[in-house]
């Protein structure tokens, strides 16, 4: 509990706002620690051109990405694979300049978990997001990827989070944004952050641009085509044109596993006689033939930097994972993540822009790392190059197939024996060395990507920290 009072001249400081969450917030220590600013202090609105959300409108959703344009929300601005969000009619949404993104901008969550910040990159260019995304516009009066890093750092969110509003779910508005302190920072300081901020985007871009390389090698040696929505079943939005599902199976076609008929789909049966390219079954490329899991522990919540990190299914498919902390006590060293695992996300809904079913390669941000119980892991054989597996299960073919052999009511879960039983291309040896290496050069671009990042947040912060010793 927090106790405290206040003098008219500090209430005076934002207008007439009485609640004590404001007045007692690590926002009003941050505002005392950057008023010692040696450098002088603007406001954000002195360094962007425009604070805004964008517009409210109407939205109505497709499943092609013909007629689509990929929708972010204010989640979505976190992942570092934007790719597999919702898409927005190009025709009969309004307002689709006012809500489209572009690179070199700063994107501040407003809603619910707000004072998030993602700086965009050219894959975040030209894709739409939601009101309750904040685009702040530099006007290179202070670099773009300083004032980023400025708003990503814990002095940042502190003063982002101070002005929250709202009954059940919490906001902020663009116009308090606008009035937060910025220390102007010297021009060398602003150049080295800036070129780490520019440096990390870049990297990111080119790590997508490597896995779909990667995955354009394995769909043309293994002679796939490129899959449309009408190839597979899928809960989400579909046109009054598509054909119902409809087929039959005889019981010995059936077994005893499941009688689920989303598990027996014609249409991924289909899917599966695209694949001319001999194949072994999944177990057959796995390590003593099986996938694992991490298993159950005791979780005991600690302080953050104590004890270990452990890491769920909502937050590794973030850019910078960040998950909460708990005691060490309890959790077997041999549980840890080896670099080089690939990881699916084994619990979930059926939503088409949900992790469920998505693939994570275990790069150096995920080696030593804890992660719960609910992902299904995998360690290949020496023949089946690890980054392999990984870009198969991750291309629509891999996804789909794991989609398919779901079972369960609100929570679904892969079906274990069928998991194994799934088919895995076999393409030349040199091919799948190729993937595999080029699998690896990508995330470990994305790992240096959040060092760089992290290094420019903790180089601005130790800044502020030398004017407060």
């Amino acid at each position: 509990m927090k106790a405290g009072k206040i003098t008219y001249s500090i209430r005076d400081q934002k207008g007439a706002r009485f609640d004590a969450s404001f007045h007692m917030s690590d926002g009003l220590v941050v505002r005392r620690m950057i008023a010692k600013s040696p450098y002088g202090l603007l406001n954000i609105n002195d360094v962007s051109s425009e604070v805004f959300y964008g517009i409210r409108a109407k939205r109505v959703y497709v499943s092609s990405l013909i007629h689509g344009i990929p929708f972010l929300s204010s989640s979505d601005i976190l992942k570092s694979d934007v790719n597999n969000v919702k898409l927005a009619s190009k025709s009969l949404t309004l307002g689709v300049e006012q809500m489209s993104l572009k690179k070199g901008w700063t994107l501040i969550s407003r809603s619910g978990t707000i004072g998030n910040c993602a700086f965009a990159n050219a894959k975040h260019a030209q894709k739409l997001a939601s009101e309750h995304v904040i685009r702040l516009v530099p006007n290179n009066i202070l670099r773009g990827g300083l004032v980023y890093a400025y708003l990503a750092s814990k002095y940042g969110h502190s003063l982002l989070t101070q002005g929250t509003f709202g009954g059940v779910i919490q906001h902020i508005e663009p116009a308090f944004v606008e009035s937060l302190p910025i220390p102007k920072f010297p021009d060398s300081f602003q150049e080295i952050v800036d070129n780490l901020i520019q440096n990390s985007a870049r990297l990111r871009e080119e790590a997508i641009e490597t896995l779909i390389i990667a995955e354009n090698i394995l769909k043309k040696k293994a002679e796939l085509c490129e899959l449309t929505s009408e190839d597979y079943d899928y809960y989400g939005h579909r046109n009054s044109k598509r054909s119902v599902s409809c087929f039959t199976r005889q019981i010995k076609d059936v077994g005893t596993t499941t009688i689920n008929a989303f598990n027996h789909s014609e249409r991924i049966r289909n899917v599966k006689s695209h694949i001319h390219c001999q194949t072994r079954m999944l177990k057959e490329v796995l390590l003593n033939g099986d996938t694992f899991s991490t298993g159950s522990f005791p979780r005991i919540e600690v302080k953050a930097g104590n004890g270990i990190m452990l890491i769920n299914q909502k937050d590794i498919f973030d850019t910078i994972i960040k998950g909460k902390y708990i005691s060490k006590r309890g959790v077997k060293a041999d549980n840890l993540v080896d670099y080089g695992e690939v990881l699916v996300a084994g619990v979930g809904t059926l939503g088409e822009n949900e992790t469920f079913c998505r693939t994570i390669f275990a790069n150096e941000d995920l080696e030593g790392q804890l992660i719960s119980g609910e992902f299904i892991r995998m360690k290949t054989i020496e023949e089946i190059p690890s980054g392999y597996l990984f870009a198969w299960l991750n291309s629509d073919y891999g996804f789909r197939f794991l989609r398919n052999i779901q079972a369960g009511t609100k929570l679904c879960r892969p079906i274990p024996k069928l998991v194994l039983e799934l088919p895995v291309p076999i393409i030349d040896k040199e091919s799948m060395a190729e993937i595999d290496s080029l699998v690896r050069e990508a995330h470990t671009k994305r790992h240096w990507a959040n060092q760089k990042e992290l290094k420019a947040i903790s180089l601005v912060e130790q800044e502020i920290e030398k004017w407060n010793n």
